[in-house]
């Protein structure tokens, strides 16, 4: 089975094989996928490297059921968003894949979750259902088994309160980006009350979330407010979304990493077949090998440049063109 050796990858040829070796079965058992390569008139055959396997637009997620046909879902995550229309659905057939995804990369980067208490600042998450986030966090909670684990929704007195009480524990705060900057506008209304008598031991790990609800701005420009209102340099990143089984990590900087089941290839903006080299900004292609039932091989609408090992996310494409797919798209 594909899935059986994912977590053991420690080479690019290793990872290579895997890749074809997952792009061959998807073609033949996910039928949009199959559809969709059909369509691009490419040989599954002929493919032999990663930058000519197709990518499936991420939109495709919104309209369409983007499964294993011979495996069965046990759940689904969705999309956030303001009405159920067009929101992404993604069907997970194989729930422990999900989770030792989760606890492997987040034992790589940051550590075995046994040693943290996870508090979670989530409210926009919290408040809908089947929410990936929430799935990933509440695992995290259950391993790490501490009676302090809770989440909170707007009562930021109640966080900061048991803030307060935690000094020289293991702390992880995950925070979607606008609520934490709306904990921090409130621990500056306490009239200099000290939020944070467990700063050393505090690890920050925002998941983005500014769209709507604040004045939009850079990474670093979120980063740097982050740090200097909870008095830390321990402000982490963690980046996946709906449609992705895998999570990515980054320990400053805006500088991720991914773990070794996972790759970024940067595209060319204006064509999805082209490729910039390093360093060099474009939009975002992800390989997620644990999307084995699925797609593995996405084409987001995020912007970002690898350089190295890592990469860096600079924003979103807005009103792009998806070049390649209007005929699936455009099917029901």
């Amino acid at each position: 089975m594909l899935a059986s050796h994912i977590f053991d990858i420690r080479t690019e040829p290793g990872f290579l094989k895997a890749a074809l070796e997952t792009f061959r079965y998807q073609y033949n058992h996910v039928e949009v996928y199959r559809k969709f390569v059909d369509y691009l008139k490419i040989n599954p055959d002929e493919v032999t490297e990663l930058s000519e396997i197709p990518f499936l637009p991420i939109e495709m997620f919104k309209n369409h059921s983007v499964s294993d046909r011979q495996a069965l879902p046990e759940l689904y995550f969705q999309s956030s968003g303001t009405t159920r229309m067009n929101l992404s659905m993604h069907y997970i057939a194989d729930e422990d894949l999900y989770k030792e995804s989760i606890e492997k990369s987040f034992g790589q980067f940051i550590g075995p979750p046994e040693d943290y208490i996870f508090l979670g600042l989530l409210p926009s998450y919290l408040e809908r259902q089947n929410s990936s986030l929430i799935y990933m966090v509440d695992y995290l909670m259950t391993k790490s088994g501490k009676p302090e684990n809770g989440y909170f929704l707007y009562d930021h007195a109640e966080l900061l309160e048991l803030l307060n009480t935690l000094a020289g524990k293991k702390v992880i705060l995950f925070g979607v980006s606008f609520a934490l900057l709306d904990f921090l506008d409130y621990c500056t209304a306490q009239q200099g009350e000290k939020i944070l008598n467990a700063s050393e031991q505090l690890i920050v790990i925002e998941t983005g979330g500014m769209k709507g609800r604040k004045e939009e701005m850079t990474k670093d420009e979120l980063l740097s407010i982050l740090q200097q209102g909870f008095k830390t340099d321990k402000i982490y990143s963690e980046y996946s979304m709906t449609e992705l089984l895998s999570q990515a990590y980054s320990l400053g900087k805006n500088e991720y990493r991914c773990p070794g089941w996972m790759k970024i290839l940067v595209r060319n903006a204006e064509d999805p077949f082209a490729y910039e080299k390093e360093g060099r900004t474009g939009a975002i292609n992800i390989i997620d090998l644990a999307n084995i039932h699925s797609c593995a091989f996405i084409a987001t609408q995020d912007l970002g440049k690898v350089t190295e090992d890592r990469f860096q996310v600079l924003g979103r494409i807005d009103h792009s063109d998806i070049r390649g797919c209007s005929l699936l798209v455009s099917e029901q």
